[in-house]
């Protein structure tokens, strides 16, 4: 079991079980550790605070339970992993946080016409593709949704909160960007049309307080959440850096694998960890850097590599494709309405909403829509460590 730094964990455990052993994996958790769970199952998708008699909760959708043990039973969970049996492995729950925007929020947007539309919808062809997003639901796992705000009167909208104490309206305002940007309206009073797939169906997971901070349990339970609820594209702006060597999480990687043969891509932000000015390129961050969930780059107006972005710098970890990061203009809770912003956390929506372009064109899901996300990329001049195929383009 591999321990992350000191102080970016929250004291809970993740275990991941078996295929198909999420029964056998409760009766485990009793027998060899004393650890009592409930299932989504049983009481339908919810958060992960268990009631006060039990010890967590298993995912059913995932095969993920997120408990609560001391270091005897964490030590008897790490020995059953290496046994024949449904314990798969143990490891660490991991403090997450919404992936802020940053410094370079420079106005380089004015050298494009924004008077209709956005530069990122421009740039990856939204403007020009006859797909809406519509019959596709999205889910963007974030700090939730100001869900009165103007721009979304008339759509679908459902959302539930994974933070506990907090409902799903949106306090922070990261959410609401990332929403918007993915799924927001074409025609805005006073302001350019900003949303990708602006007819798709929002699925808004709290899984972020309004303090920008999260764990690892909040952010499976929405993927598991938006599993349950038929959603074939899941947005993460958020997540933890990571350090070059350290592994990805086989549990994350695993909860992707599921989630992708249930027909759901999971596109997550890649980081905001490099300062490429001054020659440092920080690794994809957690949980980016899992194999089967897609990395995201941002570029700029210019189609240059952010200077903030994430790239491939390790054996785990890779971007596998960019998107608009710079100076994005989304919607924000009210009463501003609306902020530009920069961040991976603005490039990933752009590739979120985009995929439900695709998955309504082609009625791609899973693999085959990732792979078409990758064949039509438009292939830009700079490395593949970066950018990964290229910039994603509308069908």
């Amino acid at each position: 079991m591999t321990e992350p730094a000191a102080g970016t964990t929250t004291g809970r455990y993740l275990v991941l079980l078996e295929d198909d052993a999420v029964a056998a994996g409760a009766r485990e958790l009793v027998s060899r550790a004393g650890i009592r769970t409930w299932s989504t199952a049983d009481v339908g998708v919810a958060p992960v605070a268990p009631p006060s008699d039990l010890d967590g909760v298993i995912l059913h959708e995932l095969g993920v339970a997120v408990v609560s043990a001391d270091s005897n039973q964490v030590r008897e969970l790490a020995r059953a992993a290496g046994e024949p049996g449904p314990i798969a492995l143990i490891e660490p729950e991991r403090v997450v946080h919404a992936i802020e925007p940053t410094a370079q929020a420079v106005a380089e947007s004015t050298q494009v016409d924004e008077t209709t539309y956005t530069w990122g919808l421009q740039v990856i062809g939204a403007t020009r593709s006859g797909a809406s997003g519509k019959g596709v639901r999205v889910a963007v796992l974030d700090t939730g949704l100001d869900l009165a705000h103007p721009d979304l009167i008339g759509r679908i909208v459902t959302s539930s909160s994974f933070i506990e104490g907090q409902e799903a309206q949106d306090g922070h305002g990261h959410g609401t960007h990332c929403v918007g940007t993915a799924c927001g309206p074409r025609q805005v009073a006073g302001g350019p049309g900003y949303g990708v797939a602006y007819e798709a169906e929002i699925y808004a997971g709290k899984v972020l307080s309004n303090q920008g901070s999260g764990s690892d349990g909040g952010i499976l339970a929405g993927i598991a959440w938006a599993i349950a609820n038929g959603c074939s594209v899941i947005s993460m702006s958020l997540g933890a850096p990571a350090q070059v060597g350290q592994p990805y999480s086989r549990t994350f990687e695993r909860a992707a694998e599921r989630a992708i043969e249930r027909g759901t891509l999971i596109i997550a932000a890649a980081g905001n960890e490099s300062s490429r000015s001054a020659g440092r390129t920080a690794p994809v961050g957690h949980p980016a850097n899992c194999p089967s969930i897609l990395a995201v780059g941002a570029l700029d107006v210019k189609l240059a590599i952010a200077d903030f972005s994430c790239g491939t710098e390790d054996v785990a970890g890779a971007v596998d494709l960019a998107g608009p990061g710079v100076d994005v203009y989304s919607s924000w809770p009210v009463p501003l309405g609306h902020r530009r912003i920069s961040g991976t956390s603005m490039a990933t929506p752009h590739v979120a909403g985009v995929a439900a372009l695709v998955a309504q064109a082609t009625g791609a899901r899973g693999y085959e829509l990732w792979a078409r996300l990758a064949q039509t990329a438009k292939r830009l001049r700079l490395p593949s460590t970066d950018v990964g195929s290229g910039l994603v383009q509308a069908p």
